[in-house]
């Protein structure tokens, strides 16, 4: 006799933003779009959503260093599954999705101080959301992400992206434990 077990899936993803360093361009107007006042460099950007197993499930192509997570986000227009949860940082303010819970840390307000219960709740999330900065630094794990990339070659920047983040998910099937399913 056959038995058909249904599971519940949880549908939980992360999703941030990865900076990585490129020799300074020549042209006085390209070196003003690569530039990153955050890192005080010139850099290219990618965000990237991670499962809840920290595999990386989407990279998006390479932008400018001068653009905000939030923005490759829009511009890139990714999705998730509706009905699954999503956890963001407060670099992606505004960002939202249909039917998709977002989860997001709570901002100090302007000149003031967040209650005791919201900075629990915020340690909570970081402590939920550290999954995609192992992922991230999974990811950089390998010199080619991590030290400044020199190679100016049309789509070799994606190209090395899409392969560490392909070394990191095969790493990831050989490890010998995993993250809880996050509560909050």
């Amino acid at each position: 006799m056959r038995y058909q077990v249904k599971v519940k899936i949880k549908n939980i993803f992360f999703h941030d933003g990865i900076e990585r360093r490129i020799r300074r361009p020549r042209d006085p107007e390209t070196q003003k779009a690569y530039y990153s006042g955050k890192k005080k460099c010139h850099t290219v950007k990618n965000n990237l959503i991670i499962n809840e197993s920290c595999k990386v499930v989407l990279l998006t192509p390479s932008f400018e260093g001068r653009h905000h997570d939030k923005y490759i986000a829009d511009q890139v227009g990714y999705c998730v599954p509706p009905g699954s949860t999503l956890y963001q940082d407060t670099g992606f303010q505004g960002f939202t999705l249909p039917d998709v819970h977002i989860v997001q840390p709570k901002k100090k307000p302007k000149g003031g101080e967040l209650r005791e219960k919201e900075k629990e709740i915020n340690r909570k999330i970081a402590s939920i959301r550290i999954r995609v900065e192992h992922a991230i630094s999974g990811v950089k794990r390998y010199r080619i992400v991590k030290d400044k990339l020199r190679n100016w070659k049309k789509g070799f920047c994606d190209l090395v992206m899409e392969t560490c983040c392909g070394l990191h998910n095969f790493r990831l099937n050989f490890r010998p434990w995993c993250y809880e399913t996050p509560t909050i």
